[in-house]
């Protein structure tokens, strides 16, 4: 049973960072656009949000399943206990960025968006340490 979870927890990862890598590229191709198509363009690229949604759902439930083994030993962990506090980070800033969509779907795309970018760019980051630290703790 381990390895198809694994399968789905490669497939989540894939899902998960590839949207956030796919709206690093996509605000840099938008920068170039006019306010107003710029606006437009970000807002038609949400779907992509879901699927990094759903990825992170299926990291987490893989990853539930996966870490049933290690946690006896979590205490002498540090590094396993910091990828599971990122997750809940990234979590929550999912989370945070994805009521910030539905206010910029609601007309307030002016103030919004460039928080939106932020965070986006702090998931992308911790998305990344995340997978360095699974990497570290796993090899």
């Amino acid at each position: 049973m381990r390895e198809p979870m694994l399968i789905l927890h490669f497939i989540g990862l894939a899902m998960g960072l590839g949207s956030g890598l796919a709206f690093l590229f996509l605000g840099i191709a938008a920068a170039k656009m006019e306010p107003a198509k710029r606006s437009e363009f970000m807002i038609n690229a949400f779907a992509l949000a879901r699927m990094g949604q759903i990825g992170l759902l299926l990291l987490v439930l893989t990853g539930g399943y996966l870490i049933i083994p290690y946690w006896n030993a979590l205490g002498s962990m540090p590094l396993l206990v910091a990828k599971l506090i990122l997750v809940l980070v990234l979590g929550a800033v999912i989370g945070i960025n994805s009521a910030y969509a539905r206010k910029v779907r609601q007309g307030q795309a002016a103030s919004y968006m460039p928080r939106m970018a932020v965070l986006g760019r702090i998931a992308l980051i911790t998305s990344l340490t995340i997978v360095v630290l699974a990497v570290l703790v796993f090899h």
